[in-house]
């Protein structure tokens, strides 16, 4: 499948959207939203930059390309390394690695203002020849004595090996990025949907074009990023060998991945012109993690209503307790706490069924030990692992949605099952809450449980299977709330006026200082 390149002859895309392993590459509730935001705003003209990991990740294009897309190009930060011409000594320009020094300096005291200004001239150095050259990080004689500097200094646990390694793979991915940043398409504006290495770009973009930036997360990517980093396998430490029980690996390496991309959030923040993301306590979260409050705004996610009001009449006739969760079949989505509750139902219900519908290519290895957790428990038979499926064919043929996520932000799976008329049972976490309970006077729209707890899970899932007025109760609840604040219509009308305020900042905004206030990730790692 074919999708275009802005050529030199046609005018700039309105609006380049910054994409990290999402659309159009992957499904999944934000891929559904970038394509559903596109398809919604056919007067603006999209560039679209996609960010993954390594191409065989990938299966290609997932999604048919809305007309109103000018441009893609799809970069795999863990491939796309240029092939290294001969290598030779070098000496590298003292002078950078000096204001590297001034930086790390200034991080050991972040209140010290005068940082600024070298925050600001370190991110100009990045794959530049006269600053930050990457064979220079990587062959010269003053990066290897920074690193061991460093490394003397202040790192007192990994090898100096693991630090060394751990210290390139931060940066790598950096360089590359610069050179995309520097060869953007032609635009009016960015928009970033996560901090990250899509914010990253966003942020070096804006400081070499001087294009206006927007972020909007989801999820709190710092937050989702510390939860993956915590239990990761892949980050070797010494206390790895020696941790047993439910004690928790927080040793230096993976220490430092975490403020790395804490890094990436401050810088991306304070070169955002505005800072949007779906809950309250999401923005009080981006608050805490340093974005300045005068730029962010709330812009809850809305849906199509008409596209699963169509499914009332059906839903209203389902009998049969059928359970459904909607999603990727990740750690994050925590599916084995949906099977374990499946297990706890089965004992009540003996011919309920749990239906785990979304793609599992992302993480192979769990999505296997979920089938096995499913086997060992006895529920092979009840539990049915159906892979990415049309969302309303699903709807229509069961009872009960059900979110088992231990992250979330505003599930727009939520959404679409309360305008389809399904009560829901949802893990207390982002704005799912909100979504089912409603205000202090309202009907709930099903029940909040907490994370990774499949007894509860399994105990709100049996009520609403088997309490007939409760199930109604709860499903026009849905119908109602979701008619009132979440609908399509809003949403697009709110990112309309965002694209607006970007690209035609009034007289009275508050100027955006970039770099201020931020840390420059890649240095990060004292």
């Amino acid at each position: 499948m074919s999708w275009p390149t802005l050529t030199p002859n046609e005018p700039p895309a309105d609006v380049t959207l910054l994409l990290e392993g999402t659309y159009p590459m992957v499904r999944g509730g934000v891929s559904g939203w970038v394509d559903q935001l596109i398809r919604g705003l056919p007067q603006q003209r999209f560039a679209l930059i996609f960010l993954g990991g390594r191409r065989d990740h990938y299966d290609g294009i997932l999604f048919e390309r809305p007309t109103n897309v000018v441009h893609l190009e799809c970069h795999y930060l863990m491939d796309d390394v240029p092939a290294p011409s001969a290598i030779k000594a070098r000496r590298g320009r003292p002078s950078a690695f000096i204001k590297i020094r001034e930086l790390h300096d200034g991080l050991r005291a972040p209140d010290d203002s005068d940082q600024r200004q070298t925050l600001c001239d370190v991110a100009r150095m990045i794959g530049k020849r006269d600053g930050i050259r990457q064979e220079d990080f990587l062959h010269s004689q003053a990066a290897w004595q920074y690193i061991v500097d460093h490394y003397l200094e202040h790192v007192t646990e990994p090898s100096f090996i693991d630090y060394f390694w751990s210290v390139r793979n931060i940066h790598a991915p950096l360089f590359m990025l610069a050179r995309i940043a520097n060869n953007l398409p032609r635009s009016r504006c960015l928009h970033a949907i996560s901090t990250g290495y899509a914010g990253f770009l966003g942020a070096l973009a804006h400081h070499i074009h001087q294009l206006p930036l927007a972020i909007t997360e989801h999820g709190i990517y710092t937050k989702e990023r510390q939860i993956d980093l915590l239990d990761a396998k892949w980050i070797k430490t010494s206390r790895d060998a020696l941790s047993h029980g439910f004690q928790i690996d927080t040793g230096y390496i993976r220490q430092m991945w975490i403020r790395f991309f804490q890094g990436l959030g401050r810088m991306t923040y304070a070169s955002a012109a505005h800072i949007t993301t779906l809950h309250e306590g999401n923005r009080l979260r981006q608050l805490q993690d340093g974005a300045p409050e005068a730029r962010t705004r709330l812009i809850p996610n809305g849906i199509c209503i008409e596209r699963f009001a169509s499914l009332r009449d059906r839903t209203a006739h389902n009998r049969a307790p059928v359970v459904a969760l909607l999603g990727r079949v990740t750690p994050i989505k925590d599916i084995k706490t949906f099977i374990r509750a499946m297990h706890q139902l089965v004992g009540q219900l003996p011919d309920a069924e749990g239906w785990i519908v979304g793609p599992d290519s992302e993480d192979p290895t769990y999505a296997q030990e979920c089938r096995d957790l499913a086997v060992q428990l006895g529920v092979e038979s009840n539990v049915r692992f159906l892979g990415f499926q049309r969302t309303e064919d699903i709807l229509a043929k069961v009872r009960l949605v059900v979110l088992t996520s231990i992250s979330e932000a505003q599930p727009l799976v939520v959404l679409e099952a309360m305008a389809a008329g399904l009560p829901v049972v949802c893990t207390d976490v982002g704005a799912c809450r909100d979504l089912v309970m409603g205000d202090a006077d309202a009907d709930a729209a099903g029940s909040i449980v907490p994370i990774a707890n499949p007894l509860a899970t399994a105990n709100a899932m049996h009520f609403m299977l088997t309490h007939p007025a409760a199930w109604q109760n709860a499903r026009q609840a849905g119908i109602t709330r979701v008619e009132a604040e979440y609908t399509e219509t809003l949403m697009l009308a709110r990112y309309r006026q965002l694209y607006e305020d970007l690209i035609h900042p009034s007289a009275t905004a508050s100027e955006v200082s970039p770099m201020v206030d931020s840390l420059l990730p890649a240095l990060s790692t004292r």
